[in-house]
């Protein structure tokens, strides 16, 4: 069975992690927000932790082993101190880990080491598409098999860094089975939209609109492993970063709560708000368990593990709606105004139910 403390190495990582989120991402979250861009050198601070890196065996050029786990624990602390912040740094994981779950050994020794070796650059993955019915299992975009290679003819949204990406998995449909395709920038027939997608929040993340029209690629840039691991790595990874989120909203409400007095008695001596606290927490910690057993499963390769992937993030996802919110709700009419970063963190709650694709660990 699974253990619910860290090994040593883990914990070096969490505490690493931790430091950075409070100490670097954090105090300039709602400056980055506002101006939609970060510091110059905060991404690739964050990127030089080494924390995908230290998934990605040595003969690929990490310094470790892949592990969903490690990877959901350091997800949880980034997302702690900022979600755009954390979705920034984790960017290349959408191109790295998919093709060590599901690639080529000859995939893996040729496009993973220069994304390991070299400082943050912007390796990403094109999953989401702008429609109502979006299904992960069931795209729209489509890949017909054409001499020696593939045509793919599709458009994807909510791609992160596309326009300054060096390559990019874009997924696609295959004879009814999802698969992805690595796609080199500037290749015919692939626009990237000039403006970046509008949304209610992370606008520090920049995220673009992508049209594949015909785009050929080399039949060698296939991933023909299962998709369905990817994709339970993938809802790991959200439901790891949903918790980051939940509990920075919680931890202030509760230090909001402790501080403010209406009507000469401390807001969290209230019943009603109390009784809403302990709801939180007992919210985040079933998620947890369920996160962490999932990555636990997926690492162990256990038979039911892509169910338990998507009960943890469908739990997440209203998790971290509901906490969010009511943080909100605890701090009164300061939990909407943006001297309080409540606000923000509800607004970025509110996305998870359409993020799907945007982090993998």
């Amino acid at each position: 069975m699974y253990s619910f403390e860290p090994n040593e190495e883990q914990q070096m990582l969490i505490d690493a992690v931790s430091r950075y989120a409070e100490s670097d991402l954090r105090p300039v979250a709602e400056e980055a927000e506002e101006e939609g861009k970060f510091p110059d050198g905060l991404v690739e601070k964050g990127w030089e932790m080494g924390v995908l890196q230290a998934s990605i065996p040595e003969e690929y050029g990490g310094f470790g082993e892949y592990s969903s786990v490690t990877g959901a624990l350091a997800a949880e602390e980034l997302a702690y101190g900022d979600l755009p912040g954390a979705l920034a740094v984790m960017t290349p994981n959408l191109f790295v880990l998919p093709i060590l779950l599901a690639g080529s050994e000859a995939q893996k020794e040729k496009f993973i080491p220069p994304v390991i070796e070299m400082e943050w650059k912007a390796y990403t993955a094109a999953l989401i598409e702008p429609f109502f019915d979006f299904d992960p299992t069931d795209l729209k975009t489509t890949a017909v098999a054409d001499g020696d290679g593939f045509v793919i003819s599709g458009k994807k949204t909510y791609v992160p860094h596309a326009a300054d990406a060096e390559m990019m998995i874009v997924y696609a449909n295959i004879g009814g089975v999802t698969q992805g395709f690595i796609v080199p920038a500037g290749a015919e027939g692939l626009t990237v939209s000039e403006e970046e997608n509008k949304l209610m929040s992370m606008s520090a993340l920049p995220q673009y609109d992508v049209l594949l029209e015909n785009v050929r690629v080399p039949a060698e840039n296939r991933l023909e492993g299962d998709f369905e691991a990817v994709l339970a790595a993938s809802r790991v990874g959200l439901a790891a970063l949903a918790l980051g989120v939940a509990k920075a909203s919680l931890d202030y409400a509760i230090e909001y709560a402790k501080d403010r007095e209406v009507f000469g008695v401390k807001v969290a001596q209230k019943q009603a708000i109390a009784f809403m606290m302990a709801e939180m927490v007992t919210e985040i910690e079933a998620t947890r368990m369920l996160t962490w057993e999932a990555a636990w499963m997926l690492d162990n390769n256990k038979e039911e593990a892509h169910k338990s992937a998507y009960l943890a993030s469908i739990s997440a996802i209203d998790m971290v709606m509901m906490v969010t919110d009511r943080g909100v709700q605890i701090l009164g009419g300061h939990g909407y105004i943006r001297e309080h970063p409540v606000e923000r963190w509800m607004r970025n709650g509110r996305g998870f139910a359409t993020f799907t694709g945007l982090a993998i660990v």
